[in-house]
């Protein structure tokens, strides 16, 4: 399958709409129009954090995306990237977009001068797993969420 790395653009949103709500599925996320609305803006809004490259077939159909963006990082003193969101249509999968979408996120953290970028992922979620294995070092932290 011929893929494409570009950044999400105004003509995508009803793409980017229908594998953001796919994805927010797969995580077992409650997500509204309203909440995909307010990402999309930051996706757009050169002053918020959020980045997003998409993936495009070659008949322009969006078959993935990745959420990024930078964090300070005060014990190196440096900045790093974070992947927040990465999912791969179902009948896109196997075919490397995973591979495109982090050597795209690492290419643009090296111009930026980020000396990390990190992502985390289910323990449970092995095909991914397996891809992640072959670009990145699992690390032995442990993820908390404050109690609500």
């Amino acid at each position: 399958m011929a893929v494409t790395l570009r950044w999400a653009e105004a003509r995508d949103r009803a793409q980017w709409d229908t594998l953001f709500e796919a994805y927010c599925a797969f995580g077992g996320a409650r997500q509204t129009s309203e909440m995909r609305d307010r990402v999309w803006a930051w996706i757009h809004d050169p002053s918020a954090q959020t980045r997003c490259f998409v993936v495009a077939d070659a008949h322009g159909q969006l078959v993935g995306f990745v959420h990024f963006r930078s964090f300070e990082r005060p014990m190196d003193a440096a900045i790093g990237g974070y992947i927040d969101d990465m999912f791969v249509a179902p009948a896109a999968r196997g075919q490397g977009v995973v591979d495109l979408m982090i050597e795209g996120v690492g290419a643009y953290a090296k111009e930026q001068g980020w000396d990390v970028v990190r992502w985390m992922t289910s323990d449970t979620n092995y095909r991914a797993r397996a891809v992640y294995d072959r670009h990145a070092n699992r690390s032995n932290w442990i993820t908390y969420q404050l109690k609500r």
